[in-house]
């Protein structure tokens, strides 16, 4: 009897630890990540984190769309204020509160971004820069004002010009890695250019 009840809260619990175990193709991946992976590396790394506690961000883009305006510094010292306590990525990221907008606005791409990097984190890190590679191929990643682009054996670095600053990139998805190659899985725009100061 004992069995039977242990195989009625398996059969029960299966498809749970299934949907844990999601695994996500390359072209899912491609798609995902081809919004984030020109971003400097600092700043990707926080959207990564942070996308692993999806219900956090959502509740940090809530608070920031509350209290529109606020930015930087200037928003990340308000949240704590107020007492809010999220993880650190997701605190950090009150500081662009267009980058939580968007990932609220786009749950489930949050979601599943989150899940692939728990779960897929070193082919997460390789999809970012095949990605990378084929806009420095393409003639579309370069060194400029607001970001330096170094090339360390084969990885390609993303990090900001400015010790004080982040810039958050704009960039056409569909045309910054040159003709894009998965036609059923397109990548979503992301948000416009904002210049915003790294908290210290």
């Amino acid at each position: 009897m004992k069995v039977l009840r242990f195989l009625a809260v398996l059969l029960v619990a299966l498809p749970v630890f299934a949907q844990a175990q999601r695994t996500y193709s390359q072209a899912e991946l491609d798609q995902m990540l081809a919004p984030i992976a020109l971003y400097p590396d600092p700043l990707l790394a926080m959207v990564l984190a942070a996308a692993t506690h999806p219900g956090e961000a959502d509740e940090a883009a809530r608070w920031s769309s509350v209290n529109s305006g606020m930015q930087g510094d200037t928003a990340v010292r308000a949240a704590l204020n107020d007492g809010w306590v999220w993880d650190p990525n997701v605190h950090s990221l009150v500081a662009f509160p267009q980058i939580l907008a968007r990932m609220r606005g786009n749950f489930g791409w949050t979601r599943s971004l989150g899940e692939a990097f728990q779960a897929q984190e070193p082919q997460v890190v390789d999809t970012v820069q095949q990605l990378r590679r084929r806009a420095l191929n393409a003639g579309n990643l370069r060194s400029g004002g607001q970001v330096i682009v170094r090339q360390e054996g084969p990885a390609i670095l993303m990090l900001p010009a400015s010790p004080y600053y982040i810039q958050v990139p704009n960039y056409d998805p569909l045309v910054v890695y040159g003709p894009w190659w998965w036609p059923a899985y397109r990548p979503m725009e992301w948000p416009p250019r904002t210049r915003v100061r790294e908290r210290r």
